[in-house]
């Protein structure tokens, strides 16, 4: 940040840039994070539905990576958001 004077006014200049790629490289973070559950989710409950007496919670693992796969696309949505300020 940067202050002057100029025409009896003064000026701040605040460079952001930094701060986007800090806040880029949060959102990213949380996608990598979001992608890496959805396939353990499914991976998971794919292996369950080979055993008769686990399929109930394979079912659920895939209602869970079903629910994730809507977080991936609302993290993306609120970055951008969030980046608009800037």
């Amino acid at each position: 940040m940067k202050t002057e004077i100029h025409n009896g006014n003064e000026i701040i200049d605040v460079n952001f840039e930094q701060r986007k790629v800090v806040i880029h490289e949060r959102y990213e973070k949380l996608r990598i994070l979001s992608d890496l559950l959805l396939g353990i989710w499914f991976l998971s409950g794919s292996i369950m539905f080979f055993y008769k007496h686990w399929t109930y919670w394979g079912t659920w693992l895939f209602v869970i990576g079903s629910v994730q796969m809507l977080i991936g696309p609302s993290i993306k949505i609120i970055h951008k958001l969030h980046m608009k300020k800037f």
